[in-house]
């Protein structure tokens, strides 16, 4: 059974919620959706911090139906905001300490150390939180959140008041995080990256309206969906660290019919591996090139087709179980007379692959 199911229906001013809902009990789940489509609402909800009619379980426990609703204080939650808001007349070790302070020892579901350890936080254990910088910052409010002990851990969009390069620096620990945790955890993000390189599963939500859940990658690639019809339209595929070419400096990884040279060496050999190829970056042939630059040809059939941006189509290509994203010009989908069934081999560049 799913850890989290939820119902709500509201309407506030002009927006209206109608989400109806399952995210599985553990690993990442998405809530992503443009800016107003009701991401955030829906989050708060989860929460108790909003109310509205609906019905909320968590791993079998009700926090609201008709004739209960669980206060936000009473739920075992954490909850990760924007802005770090952490105390600002607190050590970082006495934020920390908040919450684990209020978890009876016999609850206690995770390890203090780990958590300072996962998130590199013991440099930081004695200074104050107006010396810290916005990841930083951002690492103690995550790891405070955790040391709540929570069964459910809310995150809304952790990283958006962050620059690039912190950004860049803080992805890595959510990373290890959902290594590391069985914890689930409700990730809400307008960032496609983001949830491309995070997420395990998909809620994806328009104008208060959920119109996918499920796993991530089949999300991504449905042609009927608006994530394949962005400029950041992907495919992302967890593939296995098979080898390295430490000469050529290049990493091979597979997942059943598929096979990539990287560039750069990747983890260990049997190293689970996330890579995310852009439709931009394959185009297509009706035959096995010769004397290419490209190293990753991959033999792949037509399942389906979409108009795109003006001259532009999206092709949509199995490998085996794994679907594949092309964005071509119309031109190039007539001359190679594209359609569902036509056998083609698929080239991508190893310097596209993220």
């Amino acid at each position: 059974m799913s850890l989290i199911e939820g119902r709500f229906r509201t309407t506030l001013g002009e927006f209206s919620l109608d989400a109806d809902f399952s995210a599985p009990a553990h690993g990442i789940t998405a809530l992503f959706g443009q800016s107003g489509s009701g991401k955030t609402t829906l989050l708060r909800l989860i929460a108790g911090l909003a109310r509205a009619p609906g019905r909320l379980v968590v791993n079998g426990e009700v926090w609201q139906d008709d004739t209960v609703f669980v206060p936000t204080h009473r739920r075992a939650l954490g909850y990760v905001f924007q802005e770090a808001s952490l105390f600002p007349h607190l050590s970082v070790r006495a934020n920390l300490d908040y919450g684990w302070q209020r978890v009876p020892p016999a609850e206690r579901t995770i390890k203090r150390d780990e958590v300072i350890d996962w998130l590199e936080l013991a440099p930081l254990i004695a200074l104050q939180p107006h010396q810290l910088s916005g990841g930083q910052r951002q690492r103690v409010a995550i790891g405070r959140a955790l040391l709540s002990c929570p069964r459910l851990l809310l995150m809304d969009e952790p990283m958006a008041a962050l620059d690039a390069g912190a950004r860049a620096d803080i992805l890595p620990y959510l990373e290890r995080l959902h290594r590391e945790l069985e914890l689930p955890l409700l990730y809400v993000s307008h960032a496609l990256d983001e949830v491309a390189r995070l997420a395990d599963t998909l809620l994806l939500i328009d104008a208060g309206r959920l119109v996918y859940q499920g796993p991530l990658a089949a999300g991504l690639t449905r042609l009927d969906l608006p994530l394949a019809h962005r400029d950041l339209a992907a495919t992302v595929i967890d593939t296995t660290v098979v080898a390295h070419d430490t000469a050529l400096q290049l990493t091979r990884v597979a997942r059943d019919a598929v096979a990539l040279e990287l560039p750069g060496l990747h983890g260990m050999p049997g190293t689970p591996l996330r890579v995310r190829v852009a439709a931009r970056d394959v185009s297509l042939a009706l035959a096995m090139p010769q004397q290419t630059s490209i190293l990753n040809l991959l033999p792949a059939t037509v399942t389906e087709l979409a108009d795109d941006a003006p001259g532009q189509m999206l092709v949509r290509l199995a490998l085996g179980d794994t679907a594949l994203l092309a964005r071509i010009t119309r031109k190039s989908a007539g001359l190679l007379n594209l359609q569902p069934g036509t056998p083609v081999v698929a080239q991508v560049k190893s310097v596209a692959v993220a």
